[in-house]
């Protein structure tokens, strides 16, 4: 069984995360969504509910677990058998920062790929970031973020809840 890690912040989890998902589901038997702790971000959702929402996100997406972690990525792929990252890339920009990762995750596990998968042109523009940038001034983020999580999302971010 091919196993591989689609890592990130999530915070909130959007449709560009879950089209990346949704291609390495595709491509492996196993996708494990990690939902990273990064000190160095402020977070909107605490770990516990960022893997709630993808767990909500990804429910009936066959062979998708959710999983929340702390650590070196490299090591945790050792543990769980996975034999590739998979990362999702907007734009040149992203692909400096993910290609210097690949190389140190590549020196600390042999046996770990990265694979890149580009965005769909739709979700170029897209980013945790944006979500909570439009949420925060009341505007509306359904078409960003997954349906069966836009609620929650809303609550948390909007200003007066879900936008008419």
């Amino acid at each position: 069984m091919k196993t591989a890690i689609c890592p990130g912040s999530f915070d909130p989890v959007t449709l560009g995360h879950m089209d990346i998902i949704r291609r390495a589901s595709k491509i492996f038997d196993h996708v494990i969504v990690a939902v990273m702790v990064n000190p160095a971000k402020k977070t909107a959702f605490t770990l516990e509910e960022r893997i709630e929402l993808l767990k909500k996100a990804t429910a009936g997406m066959e062979g998708v677990e959710v999983v929340g972690f702390e650590g070196f990525l490299a090591d945790y792929a050792r543990m769980r058998g996975a034999c590739a990252i998979v990362k999702g890339l907007r734009a040149v920009s992203d692909f400096e920062y993910e290609f210097q990762m690949a190389l140190i995750n590549q020196k600390l596990n042999g046996e770990l790929d990265t694979m890149f998968l580009t965005t769909q042109a739709q979700n170029m523009y897209l980013s945790s970031s944006m979500v909570k940038d439009i949420a925060s001034f009341g505007g509306d983020i359904s078409s960003f973020v997954p349906a069966a999580i836009l609620e929650d999302i809303s609550n948390r971010l909007c200003k007066g809840g879900v936008p008419k």
